[in-house]
């Protein structure tokens, strides 16, 4: 198994909705079981910008984060889908070892 993790601004949208949304309707489509997304209180990305949610901040700065555990071959296709939407997202694969206790 594999834990598949893309990291996306808010901001970001892609066919009419934001990105986020889309990689979880494009997993869904392709018969992954689950995932989720969650919205960054705090950080700061690769041009060194601080981003905090403060009660004033409505523009949307933080990054949001679309995790899916799933085997080898659904990892491919999503990743293969988003290549063939040209679209330049940062991700994580790594292996993971999960079950239900």
């Amino acid at each position: 198994m594999d834990m598949l993790a893309f990291y996306v601004s808010e901001k970001q949208h892609h066919a009419g909705m934001p990105l986020y949304e889309w990689l979880l309707e494009e997993a869904k489509a392709l018969g992954i079981h689950g995932g989720s997304a969650f919205r960054a209180i705090a950080g700061f990305g690769r041009h060194g910008k601080m981003h905090e949610e403060t009660f004033f901040e409505l523009a949307g700065e933080l990054a949001v984060k679309i995790e899916f555990i799933l085997d080898d071959a659904l990892a491919d296709q999503l990743l293969d889908r988003l290549r063939s939407q040209s679209k330049n997202v940062f991700y994580v694969r790594h292996k993971v070892q999960s079950g239900v206790i």
